[in-house]
């Protein structure tokens, strides 16, 4: 059964604890974070998310969007994030290297990204160290886009990775999900989907969550 991690990214902000509330049945909270120059937009950042820690227990899933990212990723770890991720395409190998050892001495998981042209080969070097492997199936930036399928290669692919070296890393998927592509995903090999749009605009946030886990078993 995957885990559901839950993008507030399309949230309304105005009434943002009654909406972290319907959804309190995901594993995650997920956090998309945004520079407006690594990605075409604009999103939250630290205050939002040292605020929301204050009002749950949910563990806080932070995906760092931004450029030069080892700069930041130990100050959302301080904030609260119980998960960060960033991109490979956004850091040089000795500041990834630096930000994932920084992370786990302060008690925290540290994940990489790949946006959907980058291939899984990309974390190749680091992926013993890594607690989580984000694949974006649609191009970071904006919520509610459809999942490209193109990526599911790439997902069968970095699951034959892990496994050949005995890793724990876990994969995650961000990006278009849905009852079918959910299935589809954990298919391939996915332990954490990533959902937004398509859970926050249903009628019953709880039952889709309980949904998307069903669908995940197969």
């Amino acid at each position: 059964m995957a885990k559901i991690a839950l993008s507030i990214l399309t949230a309304d902000f105005a009434k943002l604890g009654e909406e972290i509330d319907s959804i309190s049945s995901a594993d995650y909270l997920h956090f998309d974070v945004m520079d407006g120059v690594f990605v075409p937009n604009i999103s939250i950042g630290l205050p939002v998310l040292e605020s929301v820690r204050k009002t749950t227990n949910m563990p806080l899933d932070a995906h760092l969007m931004i450029t030069s990212p080892a700069r930041y990723t130990a100050r959302f770890a301080e904030a609260g994030a119980d998960i960060v991720v960033f991109h490979v395409e956004a850091e040089t190998e000795n500041n990834t290297r630096s930000a994932i050892k920084e992370l786990h001495d302060l008690g925290k998981k540290a994940g990489l990204s790949v946006k959907p042209g980058t291939p899984a080969e990309a974390l190749l070097p680091y992926i013993d160290t890594l607690d989580i492997a984000l694949v974006m199936s649609v191009e970071p930036g904006f919520g509610g886009q459809r999942f490209m399928n193109g990526t599911l290669p790439k997902i069968i692919e970095l699951r034959r990775i892990i496994d050949s070296i005995g890793s724990k890393c876990e994969i995650e998927v961000d990006g278009g999900i849905n009852l079918e592509t959910a299935k589809q995903c954990v298919a391939a090999g996915v332990d954490v989907l990533v959902a937004g749009s398509d859970v926050l605009s249903s009628r019953d946030r709880a039952v889709h969550i309980a949904k998307l886990r069903n669908e995940s078993l197969g």
